[in-house]
């Protein structure tokens, strides 16, 4: 079974068909390579986001890289110079939104980060004369919508660029946005 690992580019949605109700203007992942019939995205990355995606037409294999066994890293910028007081907030669990109802996020691991060197991103993304900004990983065993970003906003850090940089043993590198690898298996 094939099985691909793409560097989501900002701007597309993580799926094949757009049934929503902007069709047709919205970029999916078909547009950056010919996949095979019955290829899922492993999880998911909304527009705004970009990074590393698992792709393969393995169901019982996609179920397994959701699960909680497996990590996911997530670089993120956010808005001013974060506090050692928030990432412990971040590094605790924090309260945030998800299906209408109140939902404390797992402890999980943060720390601050230098900027990480990254491919330029089609939107521009506002620049220091606005204010410092500061990057922090997070790693994570759960995936809620909009997670991350929920949670930094949560503790007074707006992200302002996010990017998945680690599934499991699988790491973004150097690959540049758009670029797919495709492998053989997958190792948990």
């Amino acid at each position: 079974m094939p099985h691909f690992l793409l560097y989501k580019p900002y701007g597309y949605l993580s799926q094949f068909v757009n049934n929503g109700p902007k069709q047709g203007k919205k970029k999916l992942l078909g547009e950056l390579y010919a996949f095979p019939k019955k290829t899922m995205a492993i999880g998911r990355l909304d527009e705004d986001s970009e990074g590393l995606l698992l792709l393969t037409t393995d169901g019982k294999m996609s179920e397994l890289f959701r699960s909680r066994k497996v990590e996911k890293e997530y670089w993120a910028q956010v808005d001013g110079i974060i506090s050692d007081a928030s990432l412990q907030q971040l590094q605790k669990g924090v309260e945030i939104g998800f299906e209408g109802k109140r939902y404390t996020t797992r402890s999980c691991e943060v720390r601050k980060i230098e900027s990480p060197e990254l491919p330029a991103r089609g939107k521009k993304i506002r620049d220091e004369r606005h204010g410092p900004t500061s990057w922090i990983s997070i790693t994570l065993t759960e995936g809620k919508f909009r997670q991350v970003r929920k949670m930094t906003a949560a503790v007074g850090f707006p992200t302002l660029r996010l990017v998945r940089s680690r599934v499991g043993k699988y790491i973004l590198g150097e690959m540049q946005a758009g670029e797919i690898r495709e492998i053989d298996n997958f190792i948990i």
